[in-house]
């Protein structure tokens, strides 16, 4: 028996095999888990069929998070096929490309809102939604990042998002607490997957890290998925509106280790 035998939830954000929303999942479904994928656009959909298939999970359903329609379709969906809810994994986030990079102060007004609306309120637009499908309590995680509260080169308006995201896991938390749903946030490291890759110098950052952090590593997608099942098991019934970072210990350091200054 393991550790999430029994529960069922929606996993949103799978782009491919090397997706922090994938290491999550695969780890979700070795514990015992039961998935739904949610996905945005046939391309995207294609490369999550095999890995849902991969995972026993029969239950894929293209999603655009800023369409009502489309959330309620996805809701309605899951509802009809299990009728109740244990967890919810959000890895969704999205800005335009081009203003990640020089300034933040030139940041579009479209850009913003549109940044804040996928990568933020879609959290709290989930938690709605799956909040009368947690009967029994539940576990909502998001995905953040440490940009959230220090400068980050190229990372600019997403690090604003990601900071209400966090503010949101917390209000969240309080919330849905009388209910049994907890609401957590991992923050990774910085990670080789298709969102980081859209970052410029993403590769240096990636290195930086690697060679300067406590453990001298970055995190692993079984690492991250391993804080997953914690945190959506029953191990983790007490733990909520927390921010657990899975990065090596980087987030303590104030400057870089002696040997690389």
């Amino acid at each position: 028996m393991g550790a999430m035998t029994g529960k069922r939830g929606l996993v949103m954000g799978v782009a491919n095999e090397r997706s922090i929303a994938w290491g999550i999942a695969k780890a979700l479904a070795d514990a015992g888990a039961e998935l739904a994928f949610s996905y945005q656009g046939d391309a995207f959909g294609k490369r999550l069929e095999p890995l849902a298939k991969s995972v026993g999970s029969g239950i894929l359903v293209d999603v655009d998070v800023t369409d009502p329609a489309s959330m309620d379709a996805l809701f309605a969906t899951l509802k009809d096929k299990w009728g109740t809810l244990d967890f919810v994994i959000h890895a969704i986030a999205f800005s335009d490309k081009t203003e990640l990079g020089g300034r933040f102060v030139d940041t579009s007004r479209d850009n913003f809102r549109n940044t804040l609306d996928i990568s933020c309120f879609s959290f709290v637009d989930v938690a709605h939604r799956a909040e009368p499908m947690m009967t029994e309590g539940g576990t909502l995680i998001t995905l953040t990042y440490m940009g959230s509260n220090r400068v980050q080169p190229n990372y600019n308006v997403m690090g604003v998002a990601k900071a209400a995201l966090e503010s949101a896991t917390r209000y969240l938390a309080n919330d849905l607490g009388p209910k049994g749903i907890r609401v957590n946030a991992i923050s990774p490291g910085p990670m080789k997957t298709l969102a980081g890759a859209a970052i410029s110098g993403s590769r240096a950052t990636y290195r930086t890290t690697e060679a300067n952090a406590p453990m001298r590593s970055n995190a692993t997608l079984e690492s991250v998925g391993g804080t997953a099942v914690y945190l959506c098991s029953d191990a983790g019934a007490y733990t909520t509106g927390e921010i657990i970072r899975v990065d090596g210990g980087y987030h303590i350091l104030g400057m870089m280790q002696a040997e690389n200054l």
